[in-house]
């Protein structure tokens, strides 16, 4: 049963996109396959993340091939938390995909692309080897690319050219690391390489492989200053489209960061970890001041897409308990926060008719409930008190702050300077989308919604809020969760025993390889 729990969000993606693609010509199945399909998978992942919590990291090898020769997929706290995440934001942007996206791009296969790409995310998130973490990657970007330029406009052509491009580059990068790697050590096995990476003697070829993993993953990331080809095709597919790409691409690329610098790349923390505290920083400026200069809504929060991911890497680059507490408690709020924002941005582009900030106004007198949703995420962004962000920005600063050095004062200012520019950014939306009078007047402001249409896009975004204000208001638990995520991945014995086995590290320390 393990072992079928393990694969099966896999699975599920998986099959529901065929069975989505297959009924494309019915609209009706089509959406409520991919609904179903959506529904399933958070099911398996509240249940996977029970059993990782009540067992510990739990390992499966297909086809009986033993660790490390064959395909590994494994499941500790932090990888069960980012698939419970990717199926909440799943199952919430299918149901804002009902009353977004038209009908023609769903008879072309919407449903079907959404749901390989949801497979290519639990699929990285779960493996337990480099080269299928390559096959995954892969996965989510012919899915991703399809799902870009869906419609055709030039705008998404132009967009996606600029996505397969940069992201053809990344991987190039991470193949060469994974050959040298390979080459290095005998084994792509991640549990086994934690072991192995202890043989090798030139630490400084280790070094090397380190850097070309963190311009592989921090394109995927995009970090500074490899952040270029987000802004420049965020803003250009279907919203539900965005929203996704917003909430996931990216953190798989940190996710890997963190597996990867806490597993296998801690042979010389000072350099590769304060090379990743100096990227962190930048990161964040960088962002959030691209995002300041910007007139749209969409490229001002793919601006922050950018900025945040340096609060994310900065917990890892720290590498203390509470530094990784931070960063597993700011993915999580992240994630449900920017997906939310770029579902807010729809609703406001569908009752006021643009997405430029010059062009539209009046929403809080029209329509205060989107007001009001806007408000909560936005702020939550930008760290306000008792919202989700604020906790998580807090429990960085301190680790920061702990660390009792210039470093981390600095990071810990570039932090706190950061937020407020973040509050200026989402203020500035706030002024001209909701505060100031629509340039058309009143008439600009109408409502081009149904009614049925207007309850499936709210709904979700009522949804995340509230679990917005829930981890703000409860944090406790959310704490104590990403607490022990951040234990195992600090001390990593129980996922290399529920891989290879205790028996198996230690023939592996004592092999000489």
């Amino acid at each position: 049963m393990t072992d079928l729990l393990l694969i099966a969000p896999i699975l599920v993606s998986f099959a529901t996109a065929v069975a989505a693609y297959l009924a494309r010509r019915s609209r009706a199945r089509t959406r409520a396959i991919g609904l179903a399909g959506s529904a399933v998978l958070l099911a398996i992942a509240v249940v996977l993340l029970a059993e990782v919590w009540r067992l510990g990291p739990i390992a499966m090898q297909a086809s009986a091939w033993p660790a490390p020769f064959g395909i590994t997929i494994v499941a500790d706290l932090f990888s069960a938390i980012m698939v419970l995440i990717a199926a909440i934001i799943g199952f919430a942007v299918t149901i804002y995909s009902l009353g977004d996206i038209e009908p023609d791009l769903e008879a072309a296969g919407y449903y079907g692309l959404y749901h390989v790409l949801i497979a290519g995310v639990c699929g990285a998130f779960l493996t337990g080897d480099l080269f299928n973490l390559y096959v995954w990657f892969e996965v989510m970007l012919m899915a991703s690319f399809g799902l870009l330029v869906l419609g055709g406009s030039p705008a998404q052509i132009d967009g996606g050219i600029k996505y397969v491009s940069i992201n053809l580059i990344s991987t190039v990068m991470f193949l060469i690391a994974v050959a040298i790697l390979y080459g290095l050590t005998g084994t792509l096995n991640m549990a086994d390489l934690s072991v192995a990476v202890a043989e090798v003697e030139d630490d400084g070829l280790l070094t090397v492989v380190a850097i070309l993993f963190v311009i592989g993953f921090g394109i995927k990331s995009a970090v500074f200053p490899l952040f270029f080809w987000l802004p420049a095709s965020y803003h250009t597919p279907p919203v539900a489209v965005s929203a996704i790409f917003a909430a996931l691409l990216t953190k798989v690329g940190v996710y890997a960061l963190i597996r990867m610098f806490t597993l296998i790349f801690t042979h010389d923390v000072g350099f590769t970890h304060g090379l990743l505290l100096a990227i962190a920083g930048v990161t964040m400026v960088t962002g959030v001041l691209g995002a300041a200069a910007q007139n749209q809504v969409r490229s001002i929060l793919s601006f922050h897409i950018v900025s945040q991911i340096g609060y994310m890497v900065m917990g890892l680059a720290l590498f203390t308990p509470l530094g990784m507490v931070g960063s597993v408690f700011y993915l999580v709020h992240h994630i449900i926060v920017k997906a939310n924002l770029f579902l807010v941005s729809g609703v406001m582009n569908r009752l006021a008719g643009s997405f430029q900030l010059g062009e539209i106004g009046g929403l809080w007198r029209f329509k205060p409930l989107v007001a009001l949703l806007f408000m909560i995420p936005a702020f939550s962004l930008a760290g306000m008190p008792p919202l989700s962000g604020f906790w998580a920005k807090f429990v960085l600063i301190r680790a920061s702050l702990s660390l009792d050095t210039g470093a981390g004062y600095l990071i810990a200012a570039t932090a706190l300077v950061v937020g407020l520019l973040t509050l200026f950014s989402m203020t500035k939306i706030w002024g001209e989308a909701f505060w100031k009078p629509h340039p058309a007047g009143d008439h600009g402001v109408a409502p081009r919604l149904t009614a049925g249409r207007s309850a499936l896009l709210l709904a979700p975004i009522i949804g995340l809020a509230g679990l917005t204000l829930a981890i703000g208001l409860y944090a406790e638990p959310f704490y104590q969760v990403s607490l022990a995520a951040a234990e195992q991945l600090l001390s990593n014995e129980a996922y290399v025993a529920a891989v290879i086995g205790d028996g198996a590290v230690l023939a592996a320390a004592g092999s000489g390889r």
